[in-house]
């Protein structure tokens, strides 16, 4: 996985050598049966947030149409399972976005046969999703970033002329085969939104 901006294929994985990787799903959502929407945390909106349900539809259709016109070979976010690289970036998705992981269980799952699986820095969702206007250099600027493989803490941000820094969340866009790893306890966030 690279976080370089200048290399776009070593974060751009086709093979069958197992991977272990981990999503947030309901209590009745069953590995391999569940769908893009189950493993998505932002494919539902908040109940009380209108504002977030157009910049997270805003943020995904430019991603999509940037990947359309340049990066053609990845997984598209709209039709793969978006999930986590590692249990470590599911436990800081759940810090930084509570409400969206209330309730549900932490799984592993590892792959079975072939697959395809890109690896990006799910905090430029977080940046397109704040309350800002961005011209279209920016959100090609960002889109670039996102596909390349680029963490958001390297590209020096700034948000309401202040610097604007996160730590990275990992996704995998993953279009493939997945079964339950049994081996792992499963953890189930009981965190009320905005306690940790």
């Amino acid at each position: 996985m690279s976080a370089r901006g200048d290399s776009v294929m070593d974060h751009l994985i086709r093979d069958s050598a197992p991977l272990e990787l981990y999503a947030w799903l309901d209590t009745d959502a069953e590995i391999p049966g569940w769908d893009i929407f189950s493993s998505n945390p932002f494919s539902l909106p908040l109940p009380e947030d209108n504002f977030t349900t157009v910049q997270n539809y805003f943020a995904e259709y430019h991603l999509e149409y940037y990947r359309q016109r340049l990066f053609m070979e990845f997984p598209s976010r709209l039709h793969a399972l978006l999930l986590f690289a590692t249990r470590v970036d599911a436990e800081n998705f759940r810090a930084k976005h509570p409400a969206r992981v209330f309730g549900k269980h932490l799984v592993p799952a590892r792959s079975r046969g072939a697959y395809v699986v890109s690896f990006h820095d799910s905090s430029w969702l977080d940046y397109l999703r704040l309350p800002h206007s961005l011209n279209l250099a920016t959100l090609d600027e960002v889109s670039k970033h996102y596909w390349g493989g680029r963490l958001v803490e390297e590209a020096g941000l700034t948000f309401m002329d202040n610097a604007w820094r996160e730590t990275p969340v990992i996704e995998a866009l993953f279009q493939g085969t997945l079964e339950p790893v049994t081996h792992h306890h499963h953890t189930r966030t009981g965190w009320l939104p905005g306690f940790s």
